[in-house]
């Protein structure tokens, strides 16, 4: 069974290459448009990790993080922050929050070796 990757932008640009690429490394992809729509999926789908990104209009990446570390049945599963804020701070503060934190613009194949990489710990 392939492994379900949760992917949350509100840049459909984003939504699709993403999507696209993880869809033909063979995992099952969901894709959500802005935070509440991640939070609602995840009420029916458990993914086995979630792209994240931080800035999105009404909820940010970084609410939605913690809504998703808060809730029992989701605490564990791995956030990967996939973000244009690439300061100093925002770079520190992902790092501690999250499993990953890669700034856009991205390498393809470097998204991809990293989501692989956090997938192959369990």
């Amino acid at each position: 069974m392939p492994k379900k990757i949760m992917v949350v932008d509100d840049e459909p640009d984003i939504l699709f290459t993403v999507g696209q690429m993880l869809e033909l490394s063979g995992y099952e992809v969901i894709k959500a448009s802005d935070g509440n729509d991640c939070l609602n999926k995840l009420k029916e789908i458990t993914p086995d990790l979630v792209l994240l990104d931080i800035m999105m209009p009404e909820m940010s990446g970084w609410d939605v993080a913690a809504k998703i570390k808060e809730n029992p049945h989701w605490a564990t599963i791995p956030i990967v922050f996939l973000t244009a804020k690439g300061d100093t701070m925002s770079v520190g503060m992902g790092n501690m929050a999250s499993e990953d934190y890669i700034t856009k613009p991205f390498d393809i194949q470097d998204l991809k070796d990293r989501v692989e990489k956090i997938l192959s710990r369990e």
